[in-house]
């Protein structure tokens, strides 16, 4: 190191490996944030107005309030995003963290089928696709150094 250059010269490639660990972990990153957001309107709308969603019979197995369920996809929305953003610095914790928040978007989505159906599924894959990204990389790939 010179005095004109603070930073070292000389940048030790990453590995194919960790490439693809990092390009995966900014896809569940960018997704998670997607469906965060996603889930954040869609419990805006469930709290503000209980009509926006299709009804079902009565015949359903289970039947909870919309507005319950606004709170609880609200609340699964601002949790995303913030785990979104621990993504984008590769962290233990945050691949941890949107695999359990993934999951409960999915627990939340199949739970909510016959209220919002064609919605509900399309939540329920994007989730499976960023738990299949931040499960699919080894911690060690995932590191920065060469």
């Amino acid at each position: 190191m010179t005095a004109s250059h603070p930073h070292p010269t000389h940048v030790y490639p990453r590995s194919a490996k960790q490439q693809w660990a990092a390009g995966l972990t900014a896809f569940a990153g960018v997704m998670l944030l997607i469906a965060g957001l996603l889930s954040l309107f869609r419990g805006i709308m469930g709290i503000a107005q209980d009509d926006v969603f299709v009804t079902t019979p009565n015949y359903v197995v289970f039947k909870f309030d919309l507005t319950g369920w606004g709170w609880i996809h609200l609340a699964l929305g601002i949790v995303a995003i913030a785990v979104s953003f621990g993504l984008f610095a590769p962290s233990m914790w945050a691949r941890v963290a949107g695999v359990a928040i993934a999951g409960l978007v999915i627990i939340a989505n199949f739970l909510s089928l016959p209220y919002y159906p064609v919605w509900s599924v399309v939540m329920i894959a994007l989730s499976g696709f960023i738990i299949w990204a931040l499960c699919v990389v080894k911690p060690e790939e995932s590191t920065e150094t060469g």
